[in-house]
């Protein structure tokens, strides 16, 4: 979805003490629009919750988003302007740094606070200024990259020359073309993009492409023979939901082959839902889809049932909605439990005949999707996620003598083991003693993030987070960390 405003998913959670009121069928509960893009379900691992911000859009709607943006750009321009070509003038090198460092943070509050971003999660596409990213020299670009978005796009200008502009600023970015997408506004594949195919493709790895549901006739096939994944971005205004679904479900096929994608400007939940069913195949005689319901870390938590109906109702909500088949008809989890879901995303198997949602599960008692008040369909859990709610109960109510109770009163103790405890695993030599001394370590460092608030999902979302940077530091240790740790050590 190419969409114009704020997202559902980063809607904030409901306070647990009011949970969302029940629907009735064909109700409309939007905390914010729903946004999950159309994809094709025949491409392997397809992610589609894909948000594009068209952000000059954007910034129309609020005068301090776009005052927060100049910032960064500002920001961008400023750190491109320092001269780091010298790496014996270190003072000039950190000062690019700490420009670098500023302009991410900005950047990063500005996707997730000011727009609702969630980036760990959904594949945020920004369209950037070609002007401004020349003019700071490609910072701006891996500024926003490094914030957590997943690719720049960059729009071809309807203007003499606007391709070639375009393609000096992919130039000017220097970072992989494979988080470069270059969209082209034309309702039709030009001449001149056709001919400089090779150019296109030497410097970004998707080409998009504007088009309404009657004129993309087969001109994104030559595409996919260049190596390039393909966009069409449908516009869909005055279009009935009937027309809409066939030519999603024609083009679907003739793209899926090709590895390409299916985009949608501003759709309804109705118009959205129908289009996803229509990219999918069920050979069940009732019509449903197999839904996969999973965490944030992909935990599955239970399987259900999707219909189109249901699709279209998790959209409307963002919450956790699917087909009951005992009850024939729609269930919004956590309307009769209050365990109910915050919906992050969907995605379609590589088959196109399974579904996937990624929730994260509430729940004011107890966080359970199963009937039976377990976490999922399959008992309880292991590992990790069975030693942080072992942990997570031992903070309410420890029983005498409990050590994890301990650490959570002691700081310093619980600060000591995590030092010691690192140190042992880093002198571990055997495949054995190595996997001991890491369960040590997650063992405390459980503790420490269980008393802080802090969850696997979160630590999961950081990593994720973390994985979109373009920009690689040298990583080399702190020596006043070591000093610190030395210290500790050398007390006991």
């Amino acid at each position: 979805l190419r969409k114009n405003t704020q997202p559902w998913h980063a809607s904030p959670t409901p306070p647990s003490s009011n949970p969302p009121p029940k629907l009735p069928p064909h109700s409309v509960y939007l905390r914010r629009e729903g946004c999950v893009s159309i994809h094709s379900p025949v491409q392997a691992k397809v992610q589609a919750s894909t948000i594009k911000i068209l952000m000059d859009r954007q910034q129309k709607k609020s005068s301090s988003a776009q005052e927060e943006y100049q910032a960064i750009v500002s920001k961008c321009i400023q750190q491109s302007q320092v001269d780091d070509t010298d790496k014996s003038n270190k003072e000039n090198a950190k000062l690019r740094k700490k420009y670098m460092k500023e302009g991410v943070a900005m950047a990063s509050s500005y996707l997730t606070q000011t727009l609702g971003m969630d980036v760990s999660i959904v594949d945020v596409e920004i369209v950037l200024n070609i002007d401004t990213i020349i003019e700071s020299d490609g910072c701006l670009a891996s500024c926003f990259l490094d914030a957590g978005c997943a690719y720049v796009v960059v729009r071809v200008k309807e203007e003499d020359g606007g391709l070639e502009k375009a393609l000096e600023a992919c130039d000017a970015t220097r970072v992989p073309k494979e988080r470069l997408v270059l969209h082209y506004k034309s309702g039709s594949m030009s001449e001149e993009v056709a001919s400089k195919m090779d150019a296109i493709s030497s410097r970004v790895g998707t080409l998009s492409l504007q088009m309404t549901c009657v004129d993309w006739n087969e001109q994104v096939l030559p595409i996919s023979k260049k190596g390039l994944k393909c966009v069409v971005q449908l516009s869909i205004s005055d279009v009935s939901v009937e027309d809409l679904v066939t030519s999603i479900s024609s083009l679907s096929k003739s793209i899926g082959e090709n590895k390409g994608s299916i985009t949608l400007v501003d759709p309804t939940a109705e118009q959205l839902g129908l289009s996803y069913a229509a990219c999918m195949r069920t050979d069940r005689p009732d019509g449903l889809y197999t839904t996969v319901v999973c965490t944030r870390s992909n935990e599955a938590l239970g399987l259900v049932y999707s219909s189109k109906e249901s699709i279209i109702a998790a959209l409307q909500s963002g919450r956790g909605v699917y087909y009951s088949r005992s009850r024939n008809g729609l269930w919004r989890k956590g309307d009769t439990s209050g365990h109910y879901q915050t919906l992050h995303r969907i995605d379609v198997d590589c088959d196109g005949d399974a579904l996937r949602f990624t929730v994260t599960q509430n729940g004011d008692d107890i966080k359970a999707f199963c009937h039976l008040n377990t976490l999922t369909c399959w008992g309880e859990p292991k590992g990790l996620r069975h030693l942080e709610g072992t942990l997570a109960q031992r903070l309410i109510d420890a029983p005498p003598g409990s050590y994890t109770k301990r650490l959570f009163d002691d700081e310093q103790l619980l600060r000591d083991k995590l030092v010691e405890e690192a140190q042992e695993l880093s002198e571990a030599e055997t495949k054995e003693h190595v996997a001991e001394e890491l369960a040590d370590v997650l063992y405390f460092a459980m503790v420490r993030a269980v008393k802080a608030g802090v969850s696997i999902d979160d630590a999961v979302s950081e990593l994720d987070k973390r994985a979109r940077k373009v920009t690689r530091r040298k990583g080399d240790s702190k020596v006043f960390r070591i000093k610190a740790g030395d210290e500790i050590l050398g007390k006991k």
